[in-house]
């Protein structure tokens, strides 16, 4: 139950944005992809505001560009997979595997 967690302290890898992860990725899978997008974007708050680490940012930036996609919002997903993987290359080089698989998903956008 989401009471359980209210009053216990945000971290950037705690229950909370877990939980989080947890809904946005069923909402997703149950096909309501517009509240599955408004969860992502508000897990991107909370986690830039906590100062989360860029390639855990990053991880969320990709999965709002999927969810754009599948809502046929492809300008904007192409330009967060490009933000994305541009981000990726120059936080871990060009053989690393985020840089490899952002690169991917950007290239098949």
């Amino acid at each position: 139950c989401w009471k359980t967690y209210v009053g216990r302290p945000e971290t950037i890898r705690g229950h909370r944005t877990g939980a989080m992860t947890m809904l946005g990725n069923g909402l997703s899978a149950g096909k309501h992809l517009e509240d599955a997008l408004s969860v992502k974007k508000a897990e991107l708050s909370i986690l830039q505001r906590l100062g989360a680490p860029e390639d855990v940012i990053f991880v969320v930036q990709g999965n709002i560009a999927v969810t754009y996609e599948l809502l046929g919002r492809g300008e904007l997903a192409i330009r967060l997979k490009r933000d994305v993987y541009s981000g990726n290359l120059k936080l871990f080089g060009e053989e690393h595997f985020d840089s490899l698989t952002s690169a991917n998903n950007y290239a098949s956008s």
